[in-house]
C-alpha cells in the first residue's frame, strides 16, 4: 500500500483533492486491484468496522459496487433501502442517519437525489464530535467522487497498468459528451481530469450546456471562437476546459470520449427535439470517432441508453469501448476510498 499520508476525514466532493490525494487512491486501487485478481479475494483490513449504504435513491452500479468492496475489505455492512424505511412513516434524513450511527457504524456511503445531503450528515456527525466518516455516492446535480475517481483510475491503469498517478494525462484531450447540465459524474470528471493537466473538452446542445456552466468552477475567458476556461487554482494553475454546442470541434483528435446518459427523470422541461436527432447530433458512434485519435477509448459511467448517447456496436466493441473497465475498477476504487477512511479512523482512535 502507498505510505503516503491521509488525513481526510470525508470523501464529499473533488473539487479540493490534490495531486497527492489523487496519487494516493490510486496507487491504493493499484493495490486492491491486484488483491481482486487472486483466488481469494478478501483481506481483513476493515474487520470489525460497520458501512453503512445509505441509498435514498435507486442505484445498481454504485451501491453493489460500495457493498462489494466492503465485503472485500472484511467490513460488516448496513443497506438501507427509502421505500421500506421509516422514512415512510415520517423519520427525517438526519434521524436516520443518527439511528445507523447509535447501530456502531463507522462509515456511511450516502446517495441522494437532492444536491448536499452527504454534507448535510458529515456535518451533523462532526457537530456531534463522532468519528464517522461520510463518502458521497452521488447527489443531485452536485458531484459523483467515486465515480470520477474510478474513470481517473480506468483511464491510467490504461497507459499504465503497474502505476496509474496523475502526470499521466497530462496534454491528452478528454472530450465529456452529452447531459453535462444534470449530470454529477460529469462535475466531478471536471475537477479531476482537470487536475491532471488533461485539456477536457464539454459538447452538447445549449439546452445541456449553458454558456455559463463552468463559471462557478474557473473563470471563464474567450479563446478563438471557444470559451476556454482557466484555473487560478492553488492545486493545478493549468486546468483547461472547453466548451463546445457541437460534437465536431470536442471529437477533433480526442483520447478518450465519454458519454453521459440523459438524465430524463431530472429533467423539467422539453430540452431536446427527440432521441432520435439527440443520437444523429451528439450520439457516438464509429463513424464520428474517425474524427479522433486512432487509438481512442470510449467510457460511459452508465446506465447506458443504448443507441441513443452511444451506438449498441460500439458499446460492445472491446477495441474502442472501457465501460465494462470501468464497473471493474469501481470495486478496486470503492475498496480503497473505504480503506483511507476507515484506515484514518482507526488511527484517531
Amino acid at each position: 500500500m502507498p505510505t503516503t499520508t491521509w488525513n481526510r476525514h470525508h470523501v464529499l466532493s473533488l473539487a479540493d483533492f490534490t495531486a497527492a490525494e489523487y496519487n494516493t487512491v490510486l496507487q491504493t486501487a493499484a493495490s486492491f486491484q491486484e488483491v481482486l485478481s487472486r483466488r481469494t479475494k478478501k483481506v481483513p483490513t476493515l474487520q470489525g468496522q460497520v458501512v453503512a449504504n445509505l441509498f435514498f435513491e435507486a442505484s445498481t452500479r454504485t451501491r453493489s459496487s460500495f457493498e462489494l468492496a466492503a465485503k472485500r475489505l472484511s467490513a460488516d455492512t448496513l443497506n438501507f433501502t427509502a421505500s421500506t424505511s421509516s422514512m415512510t412513516k415520517g423519520e427525517t434524513i438526519l434521524d436516520t442517519a443518527k439511528t445507523y450511527l447509535a447501530m456502531g457504524t463507522d462509515i456511511m456511503v450516502i446517495r441522494h437525489r437532492e444536491a448536499g445531503v452527504p454534507n448535510a450528515i458529515a456535518a451533523e456527525m462532526d457537530r456531534l464530535g463522532v468519528k464517522v466518516s461520510v463518502l458521497n455516492a452521488g447527489d443531485g446535480q452536485h458531484e459523483h467522487p467515486s465515480q470520477g475517481l474510478l474513470d481517473l483510475f480506468t483511464i491510467c491503469t490504461l497507459i499504465d497498468p503497474n502505476n496509474p498517478r496523475l502526470e499521466l494525462l497530462k496534454g491528452k484531450k478528454i472530450a465529456i459528451v452529452g447531459d453535462i447540465l444534470h449530470s454529477r459524474v460529469a462535475r466531478s470528471n471536471i475537477w479531476s481530469l482537470t487536475a491532471s493537466g488533461a485539456q477536457v473538452h464539454l459538447a452538447a446542445p445549449p439546452t445541456l450546456l449553458p454558456k455559463l456552466f463552468a463559471e462557478y468552477i474557473f473563470e471563464e475567458a474567450e479563446a478563438n471562437s471557444q470559451h476556454l476556461i482557466t484555473s487560478s487554482s492553488p492545486q493545478s494553475p493549468n486546468r483547461q476546459l472547453f466548451i463546445h454546442w457541437q460534437l465536431e470541434p470536442a471529437l477533433q483528435d480526442a483520447d478518450f470520449v465519454m458519454t453521459l446518459r440523459l438524465q430524463k427523470e431530472r429533467m423539467t422541461a422539453h430540452l431536446l427535439p427527440s432521441l432520435r436527432e439527440y443520437h444523429q447530433l451528439f450520439g457516438i458512434t464509429r463513424t464520428k470517432l474517425q474524427l479522433c485519435n486512432p487509438n481512442v477509448k470510449v467510457l460511459h459511467p452508465g446506465p447506458v441508453n443504448r443507441g441513443v448517447e452511444i451506438s449498441s456496436e460500439l458499446m460492445d466493441d472491446p477495441e474502442f469501448s472501457l465501460i465494462q473497465s470501468q464497473v471493474t475498477s469501481g470495486v478496486a476504487v470503492r475498496m480503497a476510498l473505504l480503506y483511507l477512511l476507515g484506515s484514518s479512523k482507526v488511527e484517531r482512535i
